[in-house]
């Protein structure tokens, strides 16, 4: 099930396990018992929703949490516990009945006071029959492959993996542990079904559908090795031929076993959204370091070798981490690091790293103007979102400095303070300004629709983990316009971060939505130039295009009809200036850093319920 994000797919399923559980064509139940995975940020949520719909019909058995013995127990053994009695008699005891909530276990209940009597129960596997107790099982990926072994031993009706890409590695633990579970009816939910290459895709249709693809050999070397090459941009015409043919296959088969809707169904039921990619100049200081590190390192000579060591990750990262702000490489500039001996001398005389001073970054500097014209202009709100939690506390200091009321959530909360602090923030009367968010802490699940701009500040590897953080504030329930910031810094390494994002969307784009012409921009060879610094363009990005819209650098021909956010970039709108723009509070911004712009529009108005 790979519809995008906010299209039900968590309903769809608690209705089929219901129908399941309920009927047939016999007019008996067609399973007894359901096994849902999911992360454990998750398996509250998936309680309270089989609560919400099937209201209190059927009482699931939530697990992420508990002792090895316990947990056991509940999936496996018979175990005795209280429940209420219709009479009391000598036998009872005032004890507690199972009821919703979270417990110290690890089990999701509420304990109140009633008259009880003991039972003899069966674990969750040892229930048969048509009245099972707790015929569903809420379980967490982790929890799941630590008790594998007593989940084994027995068989299921159906099993639910919930964020379905976490087994895009046949290999792991987890995928092999699933793959035992005796079950006949397989679901896997993932909005991403393809999040960094097609070997991954194979392992999620294998899953569901063994032997449907082949085995990982074959399927390399039937479709994705001719599919690849027909996707680069130096392909010649017979390599894309065949690559269309594959492809043409590839979907045939697949379609057998997936159902993908996209966002365009809910764009008339919601809001327009305004996405914008913003291109920042680098400062005068950040310009010095990065020129500094690559000549120090030379980690593209490495690259150019086809070696990726360890060396080379780290010094992503640092280069990564600078594109951000120079506070966040300070400390190995104090230590003389590799790529930063003799560093420390570049910074402003009485620098101090403990304040935000975002007029060191270009990114930060825009940030801070976006932050200050949405306060002064309107009663809007604000997400902002960084892969980094170093980056985060940046945030923090700027708010402190502007005095902006804000939260923030990250890896260190506990699932109980994260639905607290979000329903706190999506409250009209709260005064909370900016809600700071790490990119894979609250990446997937969040409701944030009391904001409606959302500024991701730096660019991950995995587009699917940008489209969720993404996909925060643009969902049901938003009344207000949206407008997405994606903040790039000019020429860097993050520029070519995103055109790998843009290299693996146009993948997905052909294999899972199916859509034709999607153009060829980056070649394979161009994305391993990751550790070049191209000082004298706007836009990177916009270069590689080589666009027939634009002339020296400026749109003299509108997008074609039709386009939307789901669109190729180079059918963006693209700004060299900000003449042209949608969003008022960018265009008060341009001139604290921005180079260039491309921005769209989710659809043309917004529109009632049909």
């Amino acid at each position: 099930m790979a519809d995008e994000m906010g299209l039900g797919k968590t309903l769809q399923c608690i209705a089929l396990m219901w129908t399941l559980l309920k009927q047939s064509p016999d007019c008996t139940p067609e399973i007894d018992k359901v096994v849902v995975v999911c992360p454990s940020s998750l398996v509250k949520n998936w309680y309270s929703e089989v609560g919400k719909w099937l209201q209190g019909r059927i009482e699931p058995l939530a697990i992420d949490g508990g002792s090895k013995k316990e947990i056991d127990q509940k999936l496996g053994e018979e175990v005795t516990y209280n429940r209420q009695c219709a009479s009391a008699d000598s036998s009872a005891v005032r004890s507690y009945d199972w009821g919703r909530g979270s417990g110290a276990d690890g089990a999701l209940y509420t304990l109140t006071p009633v008259t009880m009597c003991s039972h003899l129960s069966a674990g969750f596997m040892q229930q048969k029959g048509l009245r099972v107790p707790s015929p569903i099982l809420i379980i967490s990926y982790e929890t799941f492959r630590l008790h594998a072994d007593v989940l084994h031993q027995g068989s299921v009706g159906l099993v639910i993996c919930d964020e379905g890409h976490r087994l895009k590695n046949s290999e792991n633990q987890t995928y092999q542990a699933l793959s035992r579970l005796r079950t006949l009816r397989r679901v896997l939910i993932s909005g991403t079904p393809i999040q960094n290459d097609l070997l991954e895709y194979f392992s999620l249709v294998h899953f569901v559908s063994a032997g449907i693809l082949g085995t990982a050999k074959e399927f390399k070397k039937r479709f994705e090795i001719p599919i690849l090459k027909g996707r680069d941009a130096d392909a010649s015409p017979a390599d894309r031929e065949r690559g269309e043919e594959k492809l043409k296959e590839l979907i045939s088969l697949v379609n057998r076993c997936l159902i993908r809707r996209t966002s365009d169904i809910l764009s008339k039921y919601l809001p327009v959204k305004i996405e914008q990619v913003i291109c920042c100049r680098l400062t005068p200081l950040q310009l010095e370091l990065y020129r500094g590190f690559l000549k120090q390192v030379k980690p593209a000579e490495e690259l150019a070798s086809g070696r990726m060591s360890v060396s080379s990750l780290s010094s992503i990262t640092a280069l990564k981490k600078l594109c951000n702000h120079p506070a966040l490489i300070y400390d190995k500039c104090v230590e003389g690091a590799d790529g930063f001996q003799g560093a420390l001398g570049l910074f402003p005389p009485g620098y101090n790293s403990k304040s935000a001073e975002p007029q060191l970054s270009g990114k930060m500097l825009v940030l801070d103007y976006i932050l200050a014209v949405t306060r002064t202009t309107s009663s809007d709100k604000v997400v902002l979102v960084s892969n980094y939690t170093q980056t985060l506390d940046l945030f923090e200091k700027l708010c402190r400095a502007r005095r902006y009321l804000f939260v923030r959530l990250d890896g260190t909360m506990s699932i109980k303070k994260r639905a607290n602090i979000v329903e706190r923030f999506n409250s009209p009367t709260s005064p909370d300004f900016v809600f700071m968010l790490s990119s894979k802490a609250g990446g997937c699940g969040l409701n944030l629709i009391g904001a409606n701009r959302l500024v991701m500040f730096d660019p991950d590897w995995n587009p699917a983990n940008d489209e969720q953080a993404m996909a925060r504030v643009w969902r049901d329930g938003q009344k207000r316009m949206c407008f997405i910031y994606r903040l790039l810094s000019t020429g860097t390494i993050e520029e070519k971060i995103f055109q790998r994002q843009t290299h693996k969307k146009a993948l997905s784009s052909c294999v899972v939505d199916e859509e034709q012409d999607v153009e060829r921009h980056f070649s394979a060879g161009e994305l391993r130039a990751l550790f070049t610094l191209t000082e004298d363009t706007t836009s990177d990005t916009h270069d590689r295009f080589r666009c027939r819209r634009c002339v020296n650098g400026r749109q003299v021909r509108l997008p074609p009809d039709g386009t939307d956010c789901t669109s190729d970039l180079s059918q963006w709108y693209h700004c060299s200036d900000k003449r042209g723009l949608l969003d008022p509070v960018l265009a008060a911004a341009w001139d604290a850093a921005v180079t260039f712009t491309f921005h769209q529009r989710s659809h043309e108005e917004q529109r009632g319920l049909l």
